[in-house]
């Protein structure tokens, strides 16, 4: 049960020895740690299990951290992640960040600096709901983008094709999933995250 409630880190690198520091560095801070070696392996964990934290290289064989952090960002819009650039990685840093990570961190990774960096991204996440943290499905993320938009749910029910009911149900998942107690309340979340302006770029 303790395991459960430990916040859980998903880090995406291709080389093997970095994964396994970094693992060994992460777990020392009381967290889960799942490593990958790309970017659908993380996404397809990212599905099924709760995430806390996304770190991923930039760099990466098959899709490159920025288009992870991008599909990341659909899937689970209040996912913090942090992006690790190598030197001269600068300009693509900072399209991460445009992109919706909440900082990045150049490599050589030095320790220190690392887990401070860790330590604050998790803060932003801290919560007991074992729904929160949780992605969004398609369906719920299509609902979020018309809720926003300021449609009453017999207006989704609608453009959807689907039941009110439907409609009502996914969007007490998303509100348990973004933690917000009413509509206010779910504005107020994805604006102080950045997601409001993110989500009418999509």
């Amino acid at each position: 049960m303790a395991d459960k409630l430990r916040q859980q880190i998903f880090f995406v690198d291709d080389e093997p020895a970095v994964r396994k520091v970094v693992a060994r560095t992460l777990s020392q801070l009381g967290t889960n740690v799942k490593c990958f070696a790309c970017a659908e392996d993380c996404l397809q964990q990212l599905q099924r299990r709760k995430c806390d934290l996304l770190i991923t290289d930039v760099k990466l064989s098959g899709m490159d951290g920025i288009e992870l952090l991008m599909e990341a960002k659909k899937m689970a819009p209040w996912l913090p992640v942090l992006v690790v650039t190598g030197y001269g990685d600068i300009p693509m840093a900072v399209r991460a960040l445009k992109g919706g990570a909440v900082d990045f961190i150049e490599k050589p990774l030095d320790r220190q600096t690392f887990i401070s960096t860790v330590q604050s991204a998790l803060k932003r996440t801290a919560a007991p709901n074992t729904v929160l943290g949780k992605a969004l499905t398609k369906t719920e993320n299509r609902i979020l983008r018309l809720i926003l938009d300021g449609k009453s749910n017999r207006e989704i029910a609608s453009a959807m094709h689907r039941s009110i009911r439907t409609v009502e149900v996914h969007r007490n998942h998303i509100m348990h999933k973004i933690g917000a107690g009413n509509l206010v309340d779910l504005i107020k979340r994805m604006a102080a995250m950045g997601l409001i302006e993110q989500l009418d770029k999509k």
